[in-house]
């Protein structure tokens, strides 16, 4: 799941054109928005042929809001992500909700403990 948020670097505020070279620095300059939300977990379709996807968002310090999202993840990677959530929450007794915002703690800890990379030449900065 990491590996796809990063693929969407460099990223660029459409309003203020902040220029975001990694996910590190989307973290370190973005203020968090909650709820995360799983669009085709919420309908209850964990195995979508065309998936409307779950995002994140932020607000950039120019008070936009960005979003990470799903989008673009090959399907069979994201069925396996969706069915493992469906599954783990249940496990956990938790809400879709709960867990994403607890992955999404997670990513951050682990971004911020591997401090700043160099951005991905791959990057698309329309993302």
């Amino acid at each position: 799941m990491r590996e796809h948020l990063e693929s969407q670097f460099p990223k660029v505020c459409p309003t203020c054109q902040r220029h975001f070279p990694t996910l590190y620095d989307y973290i370190q300059v973005t203020k968090r928005v909650e709820p995360s939300i799983s669009y085709d977990a919420e309908v209850g379709d964990w195995n979508p042929k065309e998936p409307i996807g779950t995002a994140t968002y932020s607000t950039c310090t120019c008070g936009s809001t960005l979003a990470l999202s799903s989008h673009g993840m090959p399907l069979l990677r994201l069925w396996s992500l969706y069915n493992w959530a469906r599954l783990e929450k249940k496990r956990r007794e938790i809400s879709m909700e709960q867990l994403l915002s607890y992955l999404r703690d997670e990513i951050r800890k682990q971004v911020i403990e591997a401090g700043p990379r160099a951005p991905s030449p791959s990057g698309n900065p329309d993302h």
